[in-house]
């Protein structure tokens, strides 16, 4: 729905003003990148930023649901701090602009861990984890920057695979203090 020559009111790439609807897709996209490569890269302070205050997360098909930036924050370093080794890629984004403030937005996810050391929240200890799934979000714009409000996957798949089944499995990692072997 345009509302006007100068309107920023984001329907549908449908309607006229379509480089504004995708120039908003495209910050989503951005958020969304950010939000992956900071968790990879235990970039805690970045990480944080993407959220709202009031944000909620719900991962591996909400068993482990947390409400408050803070509180998925807590979970997000518990699980993921230390020697955890991590591999987040998303693709196939289907982003719906909403209203010129909010928007939500579905991804699929393929995920690499590996966990050299002990059990964790999101997976046993010494073990590879490959999965898939599928991210549900929600944005707001707050201060003129997309934030995650809602984030949650459910998974299609996952495969687990000891480390000690490859005795000849090397792992060199900037958090691994010394190579697995």
């Amino acid at each position: 729905m345009h509302e006007g020559p100068n309107s920023k009111t984001c329907r549908s790439p449908k309607e006229p003003f379509v480089s504004d609807y995708l120039t908003e897709i495209e910050a989503i996209k951005q958020l969304k990148y950010r939000y992956l490569r900071s968790i990879d890269l235990k970039l805690w302070a970045e990480l944080r930023d993407t959220f709202t205050e009031d944000a909620i997360s719900a991962y591996a098909d909400g068993a482990q649901a947390f409400r408050g930036r803070d509180a998925v924050m807590s979970f997000l370093i518990e699980a993921l701090a230390g020697d955890l080794v991590t591999l987040h890629q998303v693709h196939h984004p289907e982003i719906e602009v909403t209203s010129p403030e909010s928007a939500t937005g579905t991804w699929y996810l393929q995920d690499f861990v590996i966990n050299p050391g002990d059990d964790r929240p999101i997976i046993p200890g010494r073990t590879i984890l490959t999965g898939a799934a599928f991210y549900t979000d929600e944005y707001l714009k707050v201060n003129d920057q997309w934030k995650i409000k809602r984030t949650g996957y459910t998974r299609t798949f996952e495969t687990y695979q000891s480390l000690d089944d490859h005795p000849s499995l090397e792992i060199r990692s900037p958090w691994i203090k010394k190579p697995l072997a």
